[in-house]
């Protein structure tokens, strides 16, 4: 809860660089006023026309419709996740998804189905596992059959038997009803107990001569905590003068608290087994309680007194399959290099079985299990590295060939070609004496982590805080209340439940498998990429405003209301607004959008279009003052502005304004190309030839509405260059963009400019130093510890 109430902040580097760009702008602001302020001084402007006209240089230069600007990609992104059924709460995420390069799962009800079935029981037989039995409503009466039937938490809503699908399994494959006393067992609380019993007759009595029913009730239930990992009851049998505890859970929290003496020998072997193949196990336990225990006792008496010294019953086996869209959706965010990883409570090999099946573990790739014991008495907290010799049995060749066309190229590109791709496999238990007495292994282990199974609600959220440490952006897909904490404390969360899950998560699917994560992930990219563009003609938009307004200032001329009227509303209000209607592309790519505005690439374009408007715009004004009809402005004209040097910057600087907003609409490949958005292309094309009008024939009443000098039909060969001249900037400017900008060699150049800084992100240093030791992990080794600090001495096993 406190997870939930307080997460931890999530900064993300494009808005704290938009911060430092508009500070940037605010500086070239400053500037431009202290030259408005020194030319109006040496004019001799009344005080008032002064203050108006350097004031004006900050909303010129400082858009004061940015901020909205920017959440346009973000708004179209929204509104097309809700028509694909994912709803988002918290909007600024949604460029958060563009840059994720880790995604977590869970697993049961996220990479699996929901619901689990019940594939069989082992019963015990004294000390020996009798073979699996899958009918356990033909089990004789006893402890067992009775647990199946009592320890569970349904309930009946509206006639029928609801509640957890695991429960409800279990319950149905015994063939008994369930009663409970009241029309709607919610609304109140009863003292008369639930009860089960047969739902036939020759179960309903033991012997033809008996009188007494067999029936069973449920005098008090412990509820299933993950903390825990484990649930009991209370029951009392119909005729018995004692009763009886039944607890059912994790096999290994269930060994802990029953007597050595009736647990099989060969239990972990059987675990290890049946969990290999996938299997998630539960295990029974029973005892008799003192016959002095009334019912009023039993309803205050703690777990603790209760859940200890149990006989141990045998093994529930449940068959929880993979949803049919998982491994598709694994198999191409590993093509993308988007890595994955598991994040669990079911036992480590289960999910290390689920792991291999979905294709996060390849099947050449080989699995350490980290198993960490905490310090005894006479030793001090170890690490034991073992090698995992399990392989994907249900791999079939068909499914080989199609993971390797996907994951040619998934192995970390930091590692040696001769030493193979391995992950760790990691248990709650594990890792909660890791962060304790091995911290300093906690960011490697965490940088090949891969499966981290029997995971508590807290332990999730603390590892995903670790690999945001690590540098990575973290989206966290999950459908539990155990989930909670983590979808919240990610990057990015989405949760596949409309309940508990949903209140935590900036995102909620009501599709419940993981294909949206891979449509977040196309979204937030193309969301990412508009936000980019709309800065970038944001920021070009203002210079070029700032250029035409200084030239002008210059001969004491200026741009007319509706001229800014048409500027500021009818282009750059219109683009910018459509420039985000772009569609995502629909193929999920390797390489992620830049996140930072001030990168080499983004100052190095922004810089250089800056240049050429200013350049182009310039050079249309010298050409104006070459014609020998021109005639210069004279006297004031800053609230006059009807001349022709305001009329031939207005006219290419509208040009302008289109240009950059074609250029800066980027496709291809996390938006598709620019015409698919016909919106766009219309209002493009509308506000184009409009311009065009305007500069060439315009009519009158346009020229008296914008305030443009006329400009004789016979010097039609001047509009004409100018026109040529608008179109060799559009030239100019777009192949810059697309021929330098995103060229290969430029690239090369920016990376090796990045390359001289150390690499921010720790995961990837991490990476190549663990790719580069070929003594590490060192695997048939136990890491010792003392103090509780990491020590190198090493001992074999």
């Amino acid at each position: 809860m406190r997870a939930i109430l307080f997460p931890k902040p999530t900064d993300f580097k494009f808005y704290q660089d938009s911060i430092r760009f508009i500070l940037i702008l605010t500086a070239v602001a400053s500037v431009g006023m202290a030259y408005t302020l020194a030319l109006m001084l040496h004019k001799g402007e009344p005080a008032e026309t002064i203050i108006l006209r350097t004031l004006d240089i900050i909303t010129i230069v400082v858009p004061p419709a940015l901020p909205a600007a920017m959440t346009v990609g973000i708004v179209y992104a929204q509104s097309r996740l809700k028509k694909q059924g994912i709803f988002c709460i918290s909007p600024p995420r949604i460029n958060m998804c563009g840059k994720l390069n880790l995604i977590c799962f869970d697993k049961t009800g996220t990479l699996t189905e929901d619901g689990m079935d019940l594939w069989g029981i082992v019963p015990l037989q004294g000390k020996r596992f009798l073979p699996v039995n899958q009918h356990p409503s033909e089990l004789p009466r006893g402890p067992f059959l009775a647990a199946m039937a009592t320890c569970h938490s349904l309930t009946h809503i509206e006639g029928q038997v609801s509640g957890d699908p695991l429960d409800l399994k279990m319950f149905e494959s015994t063939n008994w009803t369930l009663e409970e006393h009241g029309s709607d067992a919610t609304k109140f609380d009863s003292i008369m107990p639930t009860v089960v019993k047969p739902c036939t007759k020759d179960t309903y009595y033991e012997s033809p001569e008996e009188k007494l029913p067999y029936e069973i009730g449920v005098v008090r239930q412990f509820v299933f905590t993950s903390g825990l990992q484990r649930m009991s009851v209370i029951t009392r049998t119909l005729g018995n003068n004692n009763m009886d505890l039944y607890c059912k859970g994790a096999p290994e929290k269930i060994i802990s608290l029953c007597k050595m003496d009736s647990v099989p020998d060969d239990f972990h072997e059987v675990l290890h087994r049946y969990t290999q193949q996938g299997f998630r196990l539960i295990a029974v336990a029973w005892k008799a309680l003192d016959s002095k225990l009334s019912w009023h006792q039993a309803q205050k008496i703690s777990r603790n007194k209760v859940e200890s010294d149990l006989l141990f019953l045998g093994l529930l086996i449940m068959q929880n399959t993979l949803k049919q869209e998982t491994t598709p959706v694994i198999l191409k965010l590993k093509d993308a290099q988007i890595r994955t990883v598991m994040i669990t409570g079911d036992n480590i090999l289960t999910a290390l079985s689920v792991a291999r099946e979905c294709g996060m573990v390849q099947p050449k790739d080989s699995v350490i299990l980290v198993d960490a014991q905490g310090p005894e008495a006479d030793k001090p907290a170890q690490i034991e590295w073992q090698q995992d010799n399990s392989t994907a049995d249900q791999t079939t060749e068909e499914d080989s060939d199609v993971s390797s066309c996907y994951h040619s190229a998934t192995v970390s590109l930091l590692m040696p070609s001769d030493k193979p791709n391995f992950h760790f496999a990691v248990s709650g238990k594990s890792f909660s004496i890791l962060k304790q007495h091995f911290p300093d292994l906690i960011p490697k282990i965490c940088t090949r982590g891969t499966i981290f199974a029997r995971m508590s609600p807290d332990q999730k959220g603390q590892l995903v805080e670790n690999f945001q440490e690590l540098g990575y952006t973290v989206g966290m897909c999950g459908d539990g209340a155990n989930d909670c904490g983590a979808l919240k404390t990610a990057h990015a969360g989405i949760s596949l439940s409309e309940a508990e899950a949903s209140v935590a998560s900036p995102f909620t699917s009501n599709t419940p498998n993981i294909e949206c994560v891979l449509t977040v992930i196309r979204e937030g990219r193309a969301a990412l990429v508009t936000s980019f563009g709309v800065f970038r003609y944001m920021a070009g938009y203002s210079m070029i405003q700032f250029t035409s307004v200084l030239i002008l200032y210059t001969i004491g001329a200026n741009l007319g209301d509706f001229q800014f009227l048409y500027i500021d509303l009818a282009i750059t209000t219109t683009v910018a607004v459509l420039m985000g209607y772009t569609q995502a592309y629909p193929n999920l790519v390797r390489q992620r959008p830049k996140g930072s505005l001030v990168s080499a690439s983004n100052i190095f374009s922004i810089s250089v279009n800056i240049c050429l408007v200013i350049a182009f715009q310039l050079m249309a004004f010298f050409y104006l003052y070459q014609q020998p009809w021109f005639k210069p402005v004279t006297g004031d004209a800053l609230d006059h502005p009807v001349c022709w040097e305001s009329t031939i910057v207005f006219c290419v600087s509208s040009f302008q304004y289109i240009i950059l907003s074609v250029i800066f609409s980027k496709g291809p490949p996390f938006r598709k190309a620019i015409w698919t958005n016909g919106m766009f292309l219309f209002a493009v094309l509308l506000l184009t030839a409009f311009t065009a009008m305007l500069l060439l024939h315009p009519f009158h009443f346009l020229e008296d509405f914008f305030k443009l000098k006329h400009i004789k039909d016979e010097n039609i060969q001047f509009k004409l260059m100018i026109l040529m001249i608008v179109f060799g900037h559009f030239l100019v400017a777009f192949i810059f963009e697309d021929f330098v900008v995103d060229s290969k060699y430029m690239k090369r150049c920016f990376k090796s400019i990045r390359r001289k800084k150390q690499s921010k992100s720790l995961y990837k240093l991490l990476d190549h130093e663990i790719a580069s030791d070929s003594s590490w992990p060192p695997i048939g080794v136990v890491t010792m510890a003392t103090n509780s600090v990491q020590t190198d001495d090493h001992c074999h096993i």
